[in-house]
């Protein structure tokens, strides 16, 4: 008989433990990922901007994932961007390890290759390779500036490195076409963070002064076609995880393949929508509200004969912030839950412990490799 399942996850503080229920993935409903129409958030009355505010409340209490529509980045942004995912990720190994992450970056800018982390320790290595890139003042589309105009607490803190546009200077638009979709994911992220404010019983420029250099990271991740060995043993593209800032925006294509767990421990599919980006809720938006929004498990499989191209971004604040639990979120009979930390710290640690725990197991499997080769003598 099948039986609930425990979930390992890899988090800041260790791991933790989830249930999942013996049932296979099915499509969600309506209720449990909604879709928000941000239209109303670009309105001049504070009255729309509240009801978009609400609509994010309810869903992010619930599985802390939806839907937005009207949102304001241009349909050829995307599509160029997606394109230039493809141009790169479709050389030959040798262009690609130009910029390889683990050779060339000290902050996981850069390339990563198939099978090159494992995420989830409960599940399969990760079957995609991935390009990213992080925060630079000079590219900041709302006020650039110099790095050396940036105050030193902040400078200390950013994360871009040249080398992965030097790398990739051969092809033609490659740094315009990502540069732009980064560029309209952060002008969009800071327009949203002042509608979570809202959401949170917050001024609406509450955070404002704390996201003028943030952690601002994008990630595009190439899912191959599955093959028939990874399907029989249930390979994972990207293993279970929570993210880490204060929301993801995700721009998946057509074919599919995210999914989420719900509180009751159900796999639930977050198929492609036309004309919407997918926001979630990260660790540390749990953190500061003091667990009332909902940072969810999720994790993706490419089950299709075709690529599949997903470009998240993830937002958080200036990584030397130091932020507690906002005060709209606690009481007398709900005191704070966490001390204050910064963002860049909260992440450090994340990183810190995935990146030693792939270390020990591909270790492991070096020394166990010997044994195995004797037994089958």
């Amino acid at each position: 008989m099948s039986t609930v399942t425990k979930l390992e996850l890899r988090t800041a503080l260790g791991p933790v433990y989830r249930d999942v229920l013996p049932h296979p993935p099915r499509d969600c409903t309506a209720d449990e990922i909604p879709v928000v129409d941000l239209a109303p958030m670009f309105s001049e009355d504070l009255a729309d901007r509240k009801r978009v505010a609400g609509a994010i409340r309810a869903a992010a209490t619930n599985n802390g994932f939806f839907y937005v529509k009207n949102h304001g980045i241009p349909k050829e942004t995307i599509s160029r961007c997606k394109q230039q995912v493809l141009n790169f990720m479709r050389q030959p190994p040798e262009k690609k390890n130009l910029v390889d992450s683990r050779t060339y970056s000290k902050y996981f800018n850069g390339y990563l290759g198939k099978s090159k982390t494992q995420i989830s320790s409960s599940e399969s290595v990760d079957i995609r390779e991935s390009f990213g890139f992080r925060y630079s003042p000079e590219l900041d589309p709302d006020h650039p500036m110099d790095i050396e105009e940036v105050s030193e607490e902040v400078r200390a803190w950013i994360r871009a490195e040249e080398f992965v546009w030097e790398g990739t200077s051969h092809l033609p638009n490659f740094k315009e076409d990502c540069v732009a979709y980064w560029s309209s994911c952060l002008t969009l992220a800071r327009r949203l963070v002042r509608v979570f404010a809202l959401s949170l019983g917050l001024d609406e420029n509450y955070w404002d002064d704390k996201v003028t250099h943030p952690g601002a990271d994008s990630v595009f991740n190439y899912y191959p076609p599955r093959t028939v060995e990874e399907t029989d043993n249930n390979f994972v593209g990207l293993g279970s995880h929570t993210d880490l800032q204060l929301f993801t925006l995700l721009w998946q294509d057509s074919v599919g393949g995210l999914q989420i767990l719900s509180k009751e421990g159900q796999w639930l599919k977050a198929p492609p929508t036309e004309g919407t980006i997918v926001v979630n809720i990260g660790d540390f938006m749990m953190r500061l509200c003091n667990d009332m929004y909902k940072s969810t498990v999720h994790r993706v499989t490419n089950e299709s004969k075709a690529e599949r191209v997903s470009m998240p971004f993830f937002f958080g604040l200036n990584f030397n912030c130091v932020e507690g639990v906002v005060p709209s979120c606690t009481s007398e009979s709900n005191p704070p839950k966490y001390e204050p930390i910064s963002c860049g710290n909260w992440c450090q640690m994340r990183f810190k412990m995935e990146r030693d725990e792939f270390t020990k197991g591909q270790q492991a499997k070096t020394i166990a490799a010997p044994s195995a080769t004797v037994v089958a003598m």
